[in-house]
């Protein structure tokens, strides 16, 4: 990956590759994980504590091999477990319905050692599936140590296996490491099963998808279209309208209603939630956003806010944490709301920027208002109550309230309380300094049009 963050951290559709796998897992009904760490241990280590705390963690010092790996998970596993499914963090697409379809094959089989595999076009790199005259699996040769014929073999082995406790442990401990890169290869288990006469099966997976690992940012990227794709489709599937699934990329924690409208660009992330009937796009970002039923959000970048109901946002609108919108609220183009409530029905329509602030119902804010939250040590809130109407060009120096059903003029800066009802005006009167521009500008082209007789303006410019 050529990173300084470990492979399994890497992300694709909103989760590491190692989050998406703990997920597979989960969904099997696991009584209990152990997960091996080797290579970036600490960071790996780090991300379970969050992802999965109830976890085991086994330390493999060297990195030795499947086989190893699997011995030092046994070593500190106490659950004596009957049969131990053994899986991998590299495998995002890898599903719990496949999982749970592969243990089930296992238990009703009566086998000891039940293989997931595929059969790839180009398998090379993959360790080989050998089978005898009647089909039965005899062993799993890694492809360095293959022969040239077991080389054109297409049914690969996924490395995931479900395999009989009292087996496991101990084949695991009877593994030596006379082959091609001295390592203990957990796959020479098949041929020790075998040679003790044991059942040994193939959970054949069509979809090959599953199986394919993640080794570099190529495959990672390949990965992820993938993924996404799959995720757009059972959307659509769902009764949502995607018009453009190339450019439209939606996170796996993702939900979306039936009967919304996705247009072209959207990136739905995280954990957001997005109800029915929505429109969301052209390029628009969510991150962690809930989406009312109705709302309209058009290019506008959102992260950790909550958009109410009917709510109309955008063109270009920058809504950061903490932000919420309630019913028919509205946030126009180029505004940047940040740890703000909207009420019910109000607007802040235009050229705007509103931190820490509370809006009431029904209020306008004028177009080129902002407040000022910050006094260079502490921030501090804005209160502009229910009916309210701001004026353009207005400056609410915070701390500050305006009451219910106030107006403010244009231009005013607001450094008091405004009371209920009132009108509140800062700016002084206009003084117009006739024949200025006469006396200061005399040569200029503004005074020898101020000479002129006041004529229709035709627009031309000479």
């Amino acid at each position: 990956m050529k990173s300084a963050r470990a492979k399994v951290l890497h992300e694709i559709s909103g989760r590491s590759m190692l989050e998406h796998s703990l997920a597979a897992v989960r969904g099997t009904g696991a009584d209990s994980v152990v997960a091996v760490v080797g290579h970036d241990r600490e960071q790996v280590q780090a991300a379970l504590v969050t992802c999965a705390p109830d976890a085991t963690v086994a330390v493999q010092h060297e990195q030795n091999g499947t086989g190893d790996a699997v011995r030092c998970a046994l070593d500190v596993d106490t659950s004596g477990a009957d049969t131990y499914l053994i899986t991998y963090a590299d495998l995002p697409l890898l599903t719990a319905e496949t999982l749970t379809e592969l243990i089930a094959s296992h238990e009703t089989s009566g086998e000891t050692v039940t293989i997931l595999t595929s059969k790839f076009a180009d398998p090379t790199g993959y360790g080989r599936i050998l089978r005898d005259e009647s089909g039965a699996v005899t062993a799993i040769r890694e492809h360095k140590d293959a022969s040239q014929t077991e080389l054109l073999v297409d049914e690969v082995n996924s490395g995931i296996l479900v395999v009989s406790g009292e087996f496991l442990n101990r084949a695991v401990r009877a593994l030596t490491s006379d082959n091609a890169q001295s390592e203990l290869y957990l796959t020479d288990i098949v041929a020790a099963a075998v040679s003790e006469g044991l059942l040994v099966g193939a959970h054949v997976l069509e979809d090959v998808w599953q199986t394919k690992g993640v080794n570099d940012r190529n495959q990672l990227s390949a990965m992820g279209r993938e993924l996404n794709q799959r995720i757009t489709r059972r959307w659509m599937a769902e009764g949502v309208t995607i018009v453009d699934p190339a450019t439209t990329w939606i996170d796996r924690a993702a939900s979306i209603g039936p009967d919304t409208l996705l247009h072209p660009g959207p990136q739905i992330l995280g954990a957001s939630t997005v109800g029915g009937g929505v429109v969301v796009g052209p390029d628009t970002t969510l991150r962690n956003v809930e989406v009312g039923d109705g709302a309209s959000v058009v290019r506008t970048d959102a992260s950790d806010v909550v958009i109410g109901p009917k709510a109309t946002i955008g063109p270009f609108t920058y809504l950061r944490p903490g932000t919420e919108l309630r019913e028919r609220a509205k946030a126009g183009a180029f505004v940047e709301l940040k740890n703000t409530t909207v009420g019910v029905g109000a607007k802040v329509p235009h050229l705007s920027y509103m931190g820490d602030a509370d809006i009431g119902t029904g209020a306008n804010v004028g177009a080129g208002t902002i407040t000022a939250n910050y006094d260079g040590q502490k921030k501090h809130r804005t209160v502009i109550g229910e009916s309210v109407r701001i004026g353009c060009d207005n400056v609410l120096i915070a701390p500050v309230s305006v009451g219910n059903g106030a107006y403010t003029g244009a231009g005013s800066i607001l450094r008091e309380d405004v009371p209920a009802g009132a009108l509140a005006v800062s700016a002084g009167s206009q003084r117009n300094i006739e024949e200025w521009v006469e006396r200061a500008r005399p040569e200029s082209d503004s005074a020898r049009a101020a000479k002129q007789l006041p004529q229709e303006n035709t627009g031309d410019i000479e």
